[in-house]
């Protein structure tokens, strides 16, 4: 007879651990939707400073590999069906991705896999995480500017449109995201 009840009590605990876990994806969806309403257009460049990366990172970085990228997807899905989760100076939907923000926009759930993926390989150490910003950011930027490409037909162009402008501004994202992260990762450790 205690079989069936530790059966039912299993389940429900499962149930409670995947209905916690999409709350934590869709919230943090909702984060970079939030991120990218703050957003800067550059008149010399198709590529508007926002703090969508950031919010990126943050999520990699302390929600981990498979929570970051399943947020980063669910994130495009909202985009993409037309809800208003992209930066407000673009297309909107299916035009933002195929436009020439669209190699960042598709990059994001790669980025925040494998900002998260560093962190869950070792000591979570504000240079871990720095490190695993700046990695994720290159992993970023070479899909961003490929997919510039593809518009200006020029490399020395697509840099120009979507690197150089952005680095002051992303050494500090990464920096941001690694302080916040490995702050959380010391005050969730500190009450566990």
């Amino acid at each position: 007879m205690a079989k069936p009840t530790s059966i039912a009590l299993d389940r429900g605990s499962r149930a409670l651990y995947w209905a916690e876990q999409a709350a934590i994806v869709v919230s943090a969806s909702l984060f970079v939707a939030l991120c990218a309403q703050v957003t800067v257009p550059l008149p010399f460049t198709p590529v508007p400073l926002t703090l969508q990366n950031f919010g990126v990172l943050l999520v990699g970085l302390t929600l981990g590999s498979r929570c970051g990228f399943a947020a980063l997807t669910l994130y495009l899905v909202e985009g993409a069906v037309g809800m208003p989760v992209f930066n407000p100076a673009g297309l909107g939907g299916v035009a933002q991705l195929l436009g020439p923000t669209g190699g960042y926009l598709l990059a994001y759930p790669l980025v925040a896999a494998l900002a998260g993926w560093i962190m869950e390989r070792g000591k979570k150490t504000f240079t871990r995480a720095a490190v695993a910003g700046l990695l994720a950011e290159v992993v970023l930027f070479a899909s961003g500017i490929s997919w510039l490409v593809t518009f200006t037909h020029s490399f020395a162009q697509a840099v120009r449109f979507g690197l150089y402008w952005f680095v002051f501004a992303e050494v500090i994202k990464i920096m941001a995201a690694a302080a916040i992260a490995t702050g959380w990762q010391r005050a969730h450790k500190a009450h566990s």
